[in-house]
Parts: structure tokens; C-alpha cells; sequence
């Protein structure tokens, strides 16, 4: 069974309370509790891991949220059909910054705070670009070249576009790319464009090749 409607306010996204508790435990974290790190860019820049997502409320206390699915899933085990739920969350500041998670629970919400603590965990920031020659270089309203990302059977392409051009993609992929502060880009997905999961992470590796290309060069 597949849920395509979602209560508003169902994905809360930075628990201020468990920010208060939290005692970091890497030394990422206990930098960023301190002060030392007040950037979130100087963290996904260097390409460190961010193993504690309470980094990410504390350092993007403006983040949004978003529900990009959740179904339930079955299991067949010797004492028969176990049920659960699988949630996928969208998480970003709309400015360059955006990720995706997946979390798997026997009940709704802890499946889907899961997926917004790895969702955090997963951020990156996007590189963003004019999207024609005829744009100046200083709006930074697309991405900067073209770029393919892969997840399972899906792939989706991302293009630049002009200015006013808007997003032209289906609602996951419109989704992300807003979420990632991206105005206009013109996409192409192929495959089973049905699974939803695959979709977006696909999506998401399109991005991640962007900044990928940018280090091959």
C-alpha cells in the first residue's frame, strides 16, 4: 500500500529539544558544538562525513522538510508476513544545500524521523550556474552543465536553462531541485520512473556529479 497524501507538519524538521540534549561524540561535532564551526560549507566541502545529524540542526536551524514517500512493505519471515513502513525525506534550505533519506520502522513516525536524520546526514551542497549564455553570471539560477545521475533502473538527466525558464520536471524531481535553491533546469528521466525512491536518488546523483566533474577538472 502506498500513501501519495501526507498530513501537514508530519516531518518535523530540527527537533529543538534533542538539540539540547545532544553531547556530541565525533570531532566534527563537538567543533561545531563548540563554535569552531559555525559553516556548514566548511564541513561538505572538505568532503567529511556527517555522522550526527544534530550538526545539521544546529548549523541550519532554518532547514525545511518535505515527505517524498512512504509505503508500507512487507517481509516474509518463518512466523509469517511482517509489516513496516518506508519513508523517504526531503531536506534542504532552498539556497544550495539539499538531501535525501530513506528510514525503515515497524510504526509511521519513527520510519520517518529516521529518514530525516539520515536525510541530514546525507546533505550536500549544490553548485549552481546561469543557465543560458545569455544570463549573466552572477544569477546563479541553474546548474552549471549538463548532468546524469543513476539509481537502479532510473536515470535522469538535468539540463541548464534560461532565466524563466522554471523547473520543467515531474513533482519528485521539481521537488529536490527547489528544495536545492535551483530555479530553472529542463530534465529527461527514463526507466521505471514509478519507483519513487530510485527517482530522487538519481536525482540526487545527478547533483553530486556536479560538484564530482568540477574535481575531475
Amino acid at each position: 500500500m502506498k500513501f501519495r497524501k501526507f498530513r501537514k507538519g508530519a516531518v518535523k524538521a530540527v527537533d529543538s529539544e534533542e538539540l539540547e540534549r545532544w553531547v556530541p561524540v565525533t570531532d566534527t561535532g563537538k567543533q561545531v558544538s563548540s563554535g569552531e564551526i559555525s559553516d556548514i560549507d566548511d564541513i561538505l566541502l572538505t568532503g567529511k562525513p556527517i555522522l550526527e545529524y544534530q550538526i545539521i540542526d544546529k548549523l541550519m536551524p532554518d532547514l525545511d522538510a518535505d515527505m517524498v514517500e512512504l509505503r508500507s512493505t512487507q517481509r516474509v519471515t518463518d512466523n509469517g508476513r511482517k509489516n513496516s513502513y518506508r519513508a523517504v525525506v526531503l531536506v534542504g534550505d532552498k539556497k544550495s544545500h539539499v538531501g535525501v533519506g530513506v528510514g525503515k520502522h515497524v510504526e509511521v513516525k519513527p520510519a520517518i524521523e529516521r529518514a530525516t536524520k539520515n536525510a541530514k546526514r546525507n546533505m550536500l551542497k549544490v553548485r549552481s550556474g546561469a543557465g543560458s549564455w545569455e544570463d549573466s553570471k552572477e544569477h546563479k539560477n541553474s546548474i552549471p552543465f549538463q548532468v546524469v545521475g543513476k539509481s537502479g533502473s532510473v536515470k535522469v538527466t538535468l539540463k541548464p536553462a534560461p532565466r524563466g525558464s522554471g523547473i520543467v520536471a515531474n513533482k519528485v524531481i521539481r521537488n529536490i531541485l527547489t528544495f536545492a535553491g535551483i530555479k530553472d533546469v529542463r530534465s529527461k528521466s527514463m526507466g521505471k520512473t514509478s519507483n519513487t525512491y530510485n527517482l530522487a536518488m538519481a536525482t540526487i546523483d545527478a547533483l553530486k556529479n556536479i560538484e564530482k566533474f568540477k574535481n575531475e577538472n
